[in-house]
């Protein structure tokens, strides 16, 4: 029987997701077994005994977001191999892949290797483009390339010692999220109900109208990205002062950060 490759992950765009299967592309001869932790509000407790898994987050202000916490509190493990992803729209990861280190090696898995890889970013428009398109081609390639490579440092048995992620502790101070929220113009919207499929934390409701409790908003812009006529729009003013210095200091294209 194949070896079983856990994909664990929380993804509201598709552009952790997108970076995790092509990394287990790179795998052969695996089992895949997706854990898709987006949309689910009940904690899974398993125990994974066998096999590799590969966890991936987005960053949140440069930590790992505390909905994910939470939704990954229940996986634990006897000494398997993980491989921690943080995907980040090209600004910084700063403390995720550490955190994220210490959270799944007290849950018991031994880390392997470890990647920052770039999505675009949650808050990127049309008229102000963050990462636009990423992962695209060559991030893609290049977490294929990846998984053969983390394939191989297991089939080889060789350098399994504790792996060096660069970050700090204490991790940086958590940004609190919540309380701004994307809206919904009337006047395009079609009450499709895609916005409230797509969101991971429930909190649109749509019935002759869209509403949304604005307080427990993670900003992912998922209802954003996903709104077939471009009805819901992010134009808050903290967010509007974000792309802005998004554009003028993350504008440069950063490459996959590996540790293997």
């Amino acid at each position: 029987m194949d070896q079983q490759l856990h994909l664990i992950y929380f993804s509201p765009t598709g552009t952790t997701r997108k970076i995790i299967e092509a990394i287990a592309k790179g795998f052969t001869q695996q089992q895949i077994v997706r854990y898709d932790l987006t949309r689910t509000t009940a904690i899974t407790h398993k125990q994974l005994h066998d096999g590799i898994a590969i966890i991936g987050v987005p960053v949140y202000a440069g930590r790992v977001p505390k909905i994910c916490l939470e939704r990954i509190a229940g996986f634990t493990s006897t000494g398997l191999p993980v491989v921690l992803i943080a995907l980040y729209g090209n600004r910084e990861y700063e403390d995720t892949l550490i955190e994220l280190r210490d959270i799944t090696t007290k849950a018991g898995f031994f880390v392997i290797a470890a990647g920052a890889f770039i999505g675009e970013h949650s808050y990127s428009t049309a008229d102000q483009p963050i990462a636009i398109g990423r992962p695209d081609y060559a991030d893609l390639t290049s977490a294929q390339q990846f998984g053969r490579d983390i394939s191989l440092k297991i089939s080889s048995a060789r350098d399994l010692k504790k792996l060096i992620i660069p970050g700090t502790f204490p991790y940086k101070e958590r940004v609190q999220l919540g309380g701004i929220s994307p809206t919904t113009d009337p006047t395009t919207c079609t009450i499709c109900g895609i916005c409230a499929s797509v969101c991971p934390t429930l909190i649109i409701r749509v019935t002759k109208e869209v509403s949304t409790n604005a307080r427990d908003c993670v900003m992912c812009c998922a209802c954003v990205k996903n709104c077939p006529e471009q009805a819901r729009i992010f134009s808050h003013p903290v967010i509007e002062e974000r792309r802005k210095l998004l554009i003028k200091n993350c504008s440069q294209r950063k490459d996959p950060a590996l540790f293997l």
